[in-house]
């Protein structure tokens, strides 16, 4: 495969994302631009247009619309997200709502949101189904997140269902759309669908581990924001430890960004890096990798398929 192909497509869908947010309101312009330019690895859209390929798509542009819709709806998550959990740092520059104030932080992921029902207006059905789907499941998986949360209640099986709701289910949509835009049989779509799924799952998993062992320069961020917060991966295998030095609201940023040695939180995670915890976690990515990697015995050899079951390696291995 020519892999000038995928950026291509991922070209047109950074062209794609700044043209569609012009506004004659000058802050949504300058706050939407802040994020969209700030980087990110645009996974999904590359998800999308191998899916594409690999079922005998020629043409990536005719899916470029669609990717950077996907793309849109989870750069909205991150502004919502970032005010949602207090975070003042989004990949190395101000978190929206640090930089301009939570209230125009909001507009924005909202501005956002709206423009995914532009880019997506042309496709019809069932690609809006798709799509609406997805942004409904995410939206589900962040609201179980946080009352579960807020309750101490985030066991293994919770967490196991907010992680399919808030995270594969967008993989999933760009790689279901992509494979049906390329015109894949039913087989092939299910299968496309399903390793986009377990690869979204595999990659939260390691968002959570890097939460605990991530480079804060490398990730843009801060690290231990979930533990803090009690939720993500390690809450569910540790919750009374970490649930009872959970730190809450506007605190939580300040405790991540000021903590010394003789703080609980750092004691605490300290304790997880040495439990045996994050291996364990490991070892779950992996194995949910490894059904993404057997979804793709369904999909007919190609380079394209090649090239996705390289992004399960990129996803595992990845440091930000």
């Amino acid at each position: 495969m020519d892999n000038s192909l995928v950026q291509e497509g991922v070209d047109a869908v950074e062209e794609i994302l700044l043209a569609s947010i012009d506004s004659e309101v000058e802050l949504l312009n300058e706050a939407s631009r802040h994020i969209l330019t700030s980087g990110g690895k645009r996974l999904r859209p590359q998800v999308a247009f191998l899916a594409y390929l690999a079922v005998g798509g020629s043409d990536p542009l005719e899916a470029a619309p669609m990717a950077a819709a996907i793309e849109m709806v989870h750069t909205a998550t991150l502004v919502h997200d970032d005010i949602n959990d207090h975070s003042l740092v989004r990949r190395g520059r101000p978190a929206v709502h640090a930089r301009w104030g939570r209230t125009f932080a909001l507009l924005t992921g909202d501005y956002m949101f709206t423009k995914v029902y532009q880019l997506m207006a042309p496709y019809g059905n069932p690609y809006n189904g798709i799509m609406a789907n997805a942004c409904s499941e995410l939206v589900e998986g962040e609201t179980l997140q946080a009352a579960a949360a807020k309750a101490g209640a985030i066991d293994r099986e919770t967490y196991k269902r907010i992680v399919s709701l808030k995270t594969a289910s967008l993989f999933e949509a760009a790689a279901r759309m992509g494979a049906m835009m390329g015109g894949g049989n039913e087989q092939v779509v299910e299968a496309l669908a399903e390793y986009g799924y377990n690869l979204g799952i595999a990659f939260q998993v390691v968002d959570d581990i890097l939460d605990i062992v991530g480079d804060p320069d490398a990730l843009g961020k801060p690290v231990g924001t979930d533990v803090v917060q009690g939720r993500g991966a390690f809450v569910a295998q540790n919750g009374r430890t970490i649930m009872s030095l959970q730190t809450s609201g506007e605190a939580v940023a300040e405790a991540v960004a000021t903590f010394d040695d003789d703080d609980p939180i750092k004691r605490m995670m300290s304790k997880l890096r040495e439990s045996g915890a994050i291996e364990l976690a490991r070892l779950q990515a992996q194995e949910v990798a490894l059904r993404a990697r057997n979804a793709l015995e369904a999909v007919p050899p190609s380079p394209a398929r090649d090239e996705l079951e390289a992004l399960v390696d990129l996803v595992l291995d990845r440091n930000r």
